[in-house]
């Protein structure tokens, strides 16, 4: 699991405060109500009085990891707090095999991309009762398998492209003259035939050099490809997928409804939070953004779970879970870490299954 901070905090924690602030932190997630002494005083297993947890409590409140929400002796966790929560004192089990093997059951693998991620992000959406997110890899970071072009009216061509991930997409390229059959069967021709299995960047590349060393005839069907593959086959915009935003309605700790609107709109958006997860990419691991640890004003009354998916050895994007600090971390963690690791296997049916 990968930190967002160092957690210094911690470091200071003698073993009674950590335990403390364990024991409260878990109590809070599981009943939403603030935590008081005398509920420590028979649940965190320490043989101190009351009045000392009170001292301890009041200390972890001075050093900015509870706070007090009314004037009742209960405290809750601040978002530092789950910070020290979550990087020092939480403990991970892996997700029981019945569960990875739901998870293998409705992610098969060699169904298509657009699927699978679909799948993906409802599946941890219901298995957490959180917004599930995914983000949707580069179209060109898979090779092309198979190309046709099919004339259209005026000038315009439709590109059907076959990746090899199984996806296939249809584009509208839009030429500077009209184009005869025979011509677009010899440009789809010369495609399939020299770049099939090909990232898409180097086809660009080779194409373009290809046509500066090219002569007389061959020079006519180069300018053609040119043409036709740099839109067919030009990177698409990114995306990602959301899933069970309606799960956040009527949260406790979502009761804002301003706050929640907000939130609802950057879902609708989506550029911000596609944003933040690009950040992730590249972090092996889960990574944990808890609050105003995303940088995003709507966000800050929720945290972002997130672990890279990849195949082949190639990191394509990153699954998530978006919900309310008070999260069961110790359950949400192991899902997306498990959902991650069967998504990429799904993605590479020739990888060996974790």
């Amino acid at each position: 699991m990968v930190s967002n901070r160092s957690p210094d905090a911690a470091h200071d924690l003698d073993p009674r405060a950590r335990q403390l602030l364990r024991t409260l932190i878990g109590r809070h997630i599981r009943d939403g109500e603030p935590v008081g002494s005398q509920t420590l005083a028979r649940h965190a297993g320490l043989d101190v009085s009351p009045a000392t947890i009170r001292n301890i409590l009041a200390d972890l409140e001075e050093v900015g990891l509870l706070s007090a929400p009314h004037t009742s002796s209960g405290r809750i966790p601040t978002a530092q707090g789950y910070r020290v929560f979550v990087d020092s004192l939480l403990q991970l089990k892996p997700l029981p095999e019945a569960e990875v093997a739901r998870l293998r059951q409705q992610l098969p693998a060699g169904g298509g991309t657009q699927s699978l991620l679909g799948s993906a992000s409802e599946l941890v959406s219901a298995m957490t009762h959180f917004v599930g997110v995914v983000s949707v890899p580069k179209r060109e970071q898979f090779a092309f398998r198979h190309i046709d072009f099919v004339a259209l009216d005026g000038q315009r061509v439709m590109a059907i492209v076959v990746f090899a991930d199984n996806e296939v997409q249809n584009r509208i390229v839009q030429g500077r003259r009209n184009y005869e059959p025979g011509e677009l069967e010899r440009v789809a021709n010369y495609l399939n035939q020299n770049f099939a299995g090909r990232p898409l960047a180097e086809i660009r590349a080779r194409l373009i050099h290809d046509m500066r060393d090219a002569r007389s005839e061959m020079e006519t069907l180069l300018s053609q490809s040119v043409e036709l593959a740099e839109q067919a086959l030009a990177p698409d915009g990114d995306d990602m997928l959301l899933a069970g935003q309606t799960r956040l309605i009527g949260v406790q700790d979502l009761s804002d409804l301003d706050r929640l609107r907000e939130l609802f709109e950057a879902f609708a958006r989506k550029r911000e939070i596609l944003q933040l997860l690009e950040r992730t990419v590249q972090a092996p691991g889960v990574r944990i953004f808890i609050g105003e640890e995303t940088g995003l004003a709507p966000l800050e009354g929720v945290s972002l779970v997130t672990a890279p998916y990849s195949a082949g050895g190639q990191v394509l994007g990153v699954l998530g879970v978006i919900g309310p600090t008070r999260m069961a971390y110790d359950r949400v963690i192991p899902v997306v870490q498990a959902a991650a690791d069967v998504l990429g296997v799904a993605l590479n049916p020739e990888r060996t299954t974790p």
